[in-house]
């Protein structure tokens, strides 16, 4: 049960604020749903159809919250049955919408960029706001803006956005991205499926979240193949219709709770949680020392005795270990014993969310060498993107910023496995990709209480 923790206090900045009594194994079940990085990308898909769609399996969280918002904007009918988990979006009356509307709603979101090639489709235009999104890295729109421009987009930067038009019908093109980014390969398949003629995407990511984006659009009439040598292929039409389909379930998240059960010595059963697209994890899982049962409703993660192993770790593209696994697993390396090399080589950043864990008591470095593997392109950037953990250290409770969604999840793994009592501030961050998080804390025993912290 969460511990009540009444306070009065006279201050006038707020931030949400959990306190966490931590150094409790956490035990029970939980229920895992559509994931974040596919669910939002299939509502945008269904502004590319003539008729409506229904999309189930949707989680409550924030980011479908804002493309609701971007879709109703936009003209799009968003009907959602919370209990249910199913949206159903009706693109029937699609309109441009206010500038102002679109910069207001949108917020910190980037998922604006991605209502371009179903804008112009329909409407001939759109608008971009400035994006927002967690800083972990470089993660710029040019890609997304050459991808647009080399289907025949006329792109205008302004000082409030990016305004987008298509004064012609877009034309199919040929592209190569520099580095299988997903948000690039999302941008060009929401693009390309109604441009003239052939599009050919190569080094396209393949990431699951991808893929069922595909199917989405197959559903819809597109005409898209994949190769074995990540070249996408998409065949435009002149029409798409509405899809129905089952979101596939969120592997970070599953993977999150996976590693807070390993970090506290619990175990937890993840309903929904599914095999197939956590191959690679559940391989590193089981190398640190976890255990796992696998059946037809879910994994259950669960740490079997003894001491946990440290490993040398790369994260990838997939079907390579995926980064935002990377941070929840860090701090259960800090309980194994040993020395644990992790190698992040997707974003550049993802490492600043170790100092908090060292004011906790891990004992962790930060390198800009390319650590326990392959050289990446971040070798000769002079960014701190390997790391070595030492362990076991035992956690201390302390203050906590959370700095990003995947992040401030870890912080709160640490404040779970940490003797005494944290204060996790920023909490209300984590809303953007778990879905109802503090229930699941307390259905997994976890003591703890949220407030409105108001601080001077």
């Amino acid at each position: 049960m969460a511990c009540p923790r009444p306070r009065v206090r006279d201050y006038v900045h707020m931030t949400d604020l959990l306190y966490v009594d931590g150094g409790n194994p956490l035990r029970g079940e939980i229920t895992v749903r559509g994931a974040k990085n596919f669910v939002s990308k299939a509502m945008v898909a269904a502004l590319l159809g003539e008729t409506p769609s229904e999309l189930r399996n949707v989680p409550q969280i924030r980011d479908v919250a804002v493309v609701s918002g971007l879709l109703r904007l936009h003209g799009v009918s968003v009907d959602l049955d919370d209990e249910a988990g199913t949206l159903r979006l009706d693109p029937t009356d699609v309109e441009s919408a206010h500038v102002a509307d679109i910069d207001a709603h949108a917020g910190s979101s980037r998922i604006p960029i991605l209502f371009c090639g179903p804008l112009l489709h329909r409407l001939g235009e759109a608008f971009i706001p400035d994006l927002g999104g967690c800083r972990i890295g470089d993660r710029p729109i040019n890609y997304h803006l050459d991808i647009l421009r080399q289907f025949g987009a006329v792109v205008d930067k302004t000082h409030n956005g990016i305004h987008i038009r298509a004064p012609h019908r877009l034309q199919g093109t040929k592209i190569a991205l520099p580095y299988p980014s997903v948000g690039a390969t999302e941008q060009l398949l929401l693009t390309a499926v109604r441009a003239e003629g052939i599009t050919e995407l190569s080094n396209a990511a393949i990431e699951p979240e991808i893929m069922d984006l595909i199917n989405v659009l197959q559903k819809m009439g597109a005409i898209i193949s994949v190769a074995t040598d990540r070249v996408i292929r998409i065949e435009g039409v002149d029409r798409l219709v509405g899809f129905q389909h089952t979101a596939l379930s969120d592997r970070i998240e599953a993977a999150s709770w996976a590693a807070a059960a390993l970090a506290t010595g619990g175990d937890v059963y993840v309903r929904g949680a599914t095999q197939p697209e956590m191959t690679t994890f559940l391989n590193t899982f089981r190398k640190v020392g976890g255990e796992f049962t696998i059946d037809d409703e879910g994994i259950r993660f669960f740490h079997p005795g003894g001491d946990l192993n440290s490993i040398q770790l790369e994260t990838d593209v997939h079907p390579g270990f995926m980064t935002d696994w990377q941070q929840p697993l860090v701090v259960a390396l800090t309980q194994a014993r040993g020395l644990s090399i992790v190698h992040e080589t997707v974003y550049e950043n993802r490492f600043g969310f170790v100092d908090a864990l060292r004011g906790m008591g891990a004992t962790i470095q930060v390198y800009k060498e390319c650590l326990g593997g392959r050289p990446c392109r971040f070798g000769q950037r002079n960014f701190y993107h390997s790391a070595v953990i030492s362990g076991p250290t035992p956690l201390s409770a302390a203050d906590i910023e959370v700095p990003d969604l995947r992040g401030g999840f870890s912080h709160l793994i640490a404040a779970l496995a940490a003797k005494g009592q944290s204060a996790v501030r920023g909490i209300s961050l984590i809303d953007r990709g778990y879905e109802h998080f503090t229930e699941k804390l307390e259905a997994l025993g976890a003591q703890f209480s949220r407030e409105v912290d108001v601080r001077r």
